[in-house]
C-alpha cells in the first residue's frame, strides 16, 4: 500500500473510532481509561497521528462492540507478513520518526545490515527454510533501510557493543563488507555510531537491545526485544527511564572518532582472517 493510501486509511480508522466512541457516549479520556491508554492517545488515534498497538485495537473492539472492526483494520494496515507480528508496528513507526537512537549488544541493527549479513542472520535462525522465505525476509530488512536515503531521513544514533564488531556473522568476508557499509554511512553522515568497548565492563541495559524513537507530533516510544517477542513502550514514565539508561550508555561508550577507528580496525582484522582461510 502506498504511503498516501496508507495515511488515508489511517484517517478513516481515526474518524470511525471517533464516530463509534461518540455514539457509545464516551469522552476520549473515558475510552482511554477503559483500554489502558491516555485520553490524549485516543485523540492522536482519531487524528491519525499515532497508530494503536494490536492489543489496544482489540480492547477498543470489545468496549465499543465493533465486531473486530478495529483489529481487522490494524491487520490490514500494519501486519506486514514479511515481519514478525510483534515488530510490524515498529517498522511503521520508523517511517515517521524524526530521531532514532538504538543500542545493539549482539548484532548490527537491521537498519544498517547489508544483504549478506542479513542473509546469514536469517539462515542461522531458520536453517530449514526455503530460499524464497529467506530472500523475502532479507528484502524486507533492506527495504527498511531506505529511510536512511530519504531526504527527510531521521537523525539516527547507534551504540554498538564491541562484540558486534568481533563476531564474524556470515564469515570474515561478509563481516568485513558489513563493517565497511557502516563506515560508509558514518563518513556520509547518515548515522552517528559509538562503540561500547569490552573494557567498559558492566553497563546499563546489559545484554538488551533497545530502540528509542521520536516524532514531530506524537510522544516518543521505546522498543525492546526478547526471544520471539517484542515490547513497544509508550507510557511516558517508562520511556523516560529507557532514555536515561541510554544516556548512561552514551557516556560509557567511546567518542565517535575513536569508535570509527575501532570499527576500521575490526574490519581489517576480518579481512586478514579472510585472506588466511
Amino acid at each position: 500500500m502506498a504511503n498516501g493510501s496508507r495515511q488515508a486509511a489511517w484517517e478513516f480508522f481515526g474518524s470511525e473510532l471517533k464516530r463509534r466512541r461518540e455514539g457509545a457516549g464516551f469522552t476520549q479520556a473515558e475510552l482511554g481509561a477503559r483500554v489502558f491508554v491516555s485520553g490524549g492517545y485516543i485523540g492522536q488515534f482519531e487524528q491519525a497521528i499515532r497508530k494503536p498497538q494490536l492489543d489496544v485495537a482489540q480492547r477498543i473492539d470489545t468496549l465499543l462492540s465493533s465486531d473486530g472492526f478495529f483489529e481487522r483494520m490494524w491487520h490490514k494496515l500494519i501486519d506486514d507478513k514479511r515481519y514478525a507480528g510483534y515488530f510490524a508496528a515498529v517498522v511503521e513507526l520508523e517511517r515517521t520518526a524524526t530521531r532514532i537512537a538504538e543500542f545493539a549488544p549482539a548484532l548490527v541493527p537491521g537498519l544498517l545490515q547489508t544483504a549478506g549479513y542479513a542473509r546469514a542472520v536469517m539462515l542461522a535462525g531458520n536453517p530449514f527454510a526455503p530460499d524464497e522465505y529467506i530472500e523475502e525476509k532479507v528484502s524486507a530488512r533492506r527495504e527498511r533501510a531506505h529511510i536512511l536515503d530519504d531526504a527527510s531521513m531521521p537523525v539516527y544514533w547507534v551504540i554498538l557493543h564491541e562484540q558486534v564488531l568481533r563476531v564474524p556473522v556470515g564469515g570474515p568476508v561478509t563481516m568485513a563488507e558489513q563493517l565497511d557499509h557502516v563506515i560508509g554511512l558514518v563518513r556520509r553522515r547518515r548515522v552517528l555510531v559509538q562503540v561500547l568497548p569490552y573494557a567498559a565492563g558492566a553497563y546499563p541495559l546489559i545484554g538488551r537491545m533497545v530502540q528509542l524513537m521520536e516524532f514531530p507530533d506524537a510522544p516518543p516510544t521505546a522498543y525492546t526485544e526478547a526471544v520471539y517477542s517484542g515490547n513497544l513502550l509508550d507510557e511516558p514514565a517508562l520511556v523516560q527511564r529507557v532514555r536515561e539508561a541510554y544516556d548512561l550508555l552514551r557516556a560509557a561508550a567511546l567518542p565517535p572518532d575513536a569508535s570509527l577507528s575501532l570499527i576500521e580496525s575490526a574490519t581489517e582484522d576480518h579481512r586478514r582472517c579472510a585472506s588466511t582461510t
